[in-house]
Parts: structure tokens; sequence; C-alpha cells
């Protein structure tokens, strides 16, 4: 059995998107079946029921989650599931312009997944809409290095 990685997209603009979107062949070349969900309507158990997930998000307003996250991301909080289970990824994409709230949507997620009980594996990117770095570029090159780590 092969062995999959659920990708969640947080987004607004589409751009978690196209990075989710470039990400996935890196994953399938080591050997991952790659499933990639909108954020939109989903419930805990989509984190309940998988092993791996990577958590493709950017930051919204004051710091917050995308609007398609929201709703998943209160159900986390509210009803607090055993996600001992399960291991993460965390892309998160920010603009630094913003200092207070840099890249927050990503690091709520880390707080909330840590908190129930996840391990993250590698670390958060973190891709800055101010640097000349295309996000899906530092996706890719990211997902390189943390399909090394889910090897180890």
């Amino acid at each position: 059995m092969a062995k999959s990685i659920t990708i969640l997209i947080g987004t607004i603009t589409g751009t978690a998107e196209l990075v989710a979107e470039d990400v996935a062949p890196v994953l399938e070349a080591a050997g991952y079946q790659v499933e990639i969900l909108d954020m939109d309507g989903l419930t805990p158990d989509i984190l309940c029921d998988n092993d791996l997930v990577l958590i493709c998000t950017s930051t919204y307003g004051q710091g917050d989650v995308p609007d398609n996250a929201m709703a998943l991301y209160e159900a986390l909080d509210v009803h607090q599931p055993d996600l001992s289970g399960l291991h993460y990824g965390i892309i998160g994409l920010g603009d630094s312009t913003y200092a207070d709230t840099y890249n927050q949507g990503g690091v709520r997620f880390d707080n909330l997944l840590r908190e129930l009980g996840a391990q993250r594996v590698g670390d958060v990117m973190r891709h800055n809409a101010s640097s000349d770095e295309l996000p899906e570029e530092a996706g890719v090159a990211w997902a390189r290095q943390w399909v090394e780590l889910l090897a180890k």
C-alpha cells in the first residue's frame, strides 16, 4: 500500500493552492500518494483519519487563518480531538510588511496541532511575499528537504 499525504489548503487569493500543486509532484516522486483538498467544509475528521498531512496556508487580516480554513481551525479548537497519531508539515505564506502578524496563519495551525498532540516533521516553512523568491519555488525546495526528513 502506498504511503499517502493529504495536502490541506487555506487560501484567499489562490497562492497556497498553486504552491500545493507544485509541491505534490515532489511528494509523488518520493513515493507518496497525494490528495489535495481545500479546507472549505472539512471537519476535524480529516486530521483524525490521516497519518500525515501537509497544511499549506496563507495568513489573512490580523494574523488569522484564511476564511476557507476558519471553520476547520475553530472546530479543532472547540472539539480538541486527540491527534497524537498525526504527523504534519506546514507551508506558511505571509508578508513581512505586516511584521506583527507575519505568517501567523501557519503559526496558528502549528500551535493548535501541537496542542492536540500531533507531531510536526521539520520546521514550518515561512515564505515572505516581500522577498524575490516565488512561493512555489520556495515550497518545492522545502518539500524536497521535508521528504528526506519523512524518510528517517
